[in-house]
């Protein structure tokens, strides 16, 4: 399994029209970028190789991951038109979704703890969404609709009736096959010049078209995560998620030594 992130935009809702700021995955959180807490996890958990789809001051990122003694693991695509939507930055990564290899997909600007990856890639299911249960309906999410205990609607202002909805934190797994399905999709968007679109439709169109019982879902709405958006979601991620996921991280801690100290 490889991992495929999108990393190549200029953070406008973050930071407005200014230039000078670093890529959100380059932001730090008690000492440590996004970049580098997404490059420990996904080796930790035995994902073989993170491709990037870079834009915006793609060389601090490259420079980062090499800082961070990544070495060959993180491989850069360049997307020459990261301005103009993130559908292109998925559609640059279209032979990548083609590899042949089953995809981790991930939006780089997410603070998580660690158990909110882990059982993502450890789930039975092939293709399988993350989903929480937390969502407020006012901050228009990205909402995946569970019916019958499968996911069967995925996007932003998602209408109908379900069984539940919950806001999808950005990250999901698919097979090789529905990688390159989705490439497909965005090469459709591309191709018709609808380069305004989510790059989630392109997710969205596969999902939809594909027989009930292809996707899963993981529950993580007991996990502490914040996608950074807006600069309210950069205090909360600084001053709530961040002491949350400490807080976890120094429980499970104490737990492992309980454990020794009883074997």
């Amino acid at each position: 399994m490889k991992a495929f992130m999108l990393a190549a935009g200029v953070g406008r809702r973050l930071y407005g029209n200014q230039h000078e700021e670093p890529p959100k995955v380059l932001l730090r959180f008690e000492g440590e970028t996004l970049l580098r807490r997404h490059i420990r996890f996904l080796r930790e958990f035995g994902v073989g190789e993170l491709v990037m789809i870079l834009g915006y001051k793609q060389d601090d990122i490259l420079a980062e991951a090499a800082s961070a003694g990544a070495g060959d693991y993180v491989r850069g695509v360049y997307n020459p038109r990261f301005r103009e939507g993130p559908i292109l930055s998925l559609w640059t990564g279209c032979e990548v979704l083609r590899s042949g290899e089953p995809i981790l997909f991930m939006d780089s600007d997410v603070l998580y703890s660690p158990p909110l990856l882990r059982r993502l890639i450890e789930d039975t299911s092939e293709n399988c969404f993350l989903f929480d249960r937390r969502i407020d309906p006012e901050e228009d999410p990205v909402s995946l609709c569970i019916r019958d205990g499968a996911p069967v609607d995925f996007g932003k202002g998602v209408e109908g009736e379900f069984d539940a909805v919950g806001e999808w934190p950005g990250f999901m797994k698919m097979s090789a096959r529905v990688a390159a399905r989705v490439a497909d999709a965005a090469d459709s968007f591309v191709a018709d010049d609808r380069l305004g679109v989510a790059y989630e439709e392109a997710m969205r169109a596969v999902l939809k078209s594909e027989p009930p019982g292809t996707f899963g879902y993981v529950d993580v709405s007991d996990v502490p995560w914040i996608e950074i958006d807006f600069p309210s979601d950069l205090e909360r991620a600084k001053h709530i998620i961040m002491r949350r996921i400490s807080e976890e991280a120094d429980e499970e801690a104490e737990l492992l030594l309980d454990r020794a100290a009883g074997s």
